[in-house]
């Protein structure tokens, strides 16, 4: 077991969350965005929310089974991101005859992404950030008072 591994476990989280908070801080600024990609009809679609999906690093069965068969069996392991996917949740259709992009009937398809939402998931993102940078913190301390000890 290395003296880094906490280190290692939390900056692999702080790499980790500032990636949602990117993926977070796009889905609010395309919240408007009617006109995103073009679908399989070759019509506009507008923005969909993305969420990012963690997992724990090095958490195949193989990985595991090595890990366990070698005896380096930490339970630090940090975390990745496995994915980042797009939210199936239907667009939401707003009453807007003088939006450029409203069909016959007057309604515009507007991104499936609710502000609020966003912000309590940028906040809890933060505050896992926040957290990540105390850890790494106190890890730093105790092994800069471990090489005070030693001299």
């Amino acid at each position: 077991m290395s003296i880094f591994n906490a280190m290692n476990t939390s900056s692999s989280a702080l790499t980790a969350q500032r990636l949602r908070m990117d993926t977070v801080s796009a889905n609010i600024a395309n919240a408007e965005t009617t006109r995103a990609r073009i679908n399989d009809d070759g019509e506009f679609e507008p923005y969909r929310r993305k969420t990012v999906r963690f997992q724990e690093e090095g958490s195949s069965f193989k990985d595991q089974l090595s890990r366990i068969r070698t005896g380096k069996h930490t339970g630090l392991n940090g975390v990745k991101v496995s994915s980042i996917e797009e939210d199936d949740a239907p667009f939401i259709t707003v009453y807007n005859p003088n939006h450029p992009d409203a069909d016959a009937e007057g309604y515009v398809q507007m991104p499936n992404v609710d502000p609020l939402q966003e912000m309590v998931d940028l906040m809890s993102t933060t505050r896992s950030y926040e957290a990540n940078v105390t850890a790494l913190n106190a890890t730093k301390g105790m092994l800069m008072k471990a090489l005070e000890i030693g001299r």
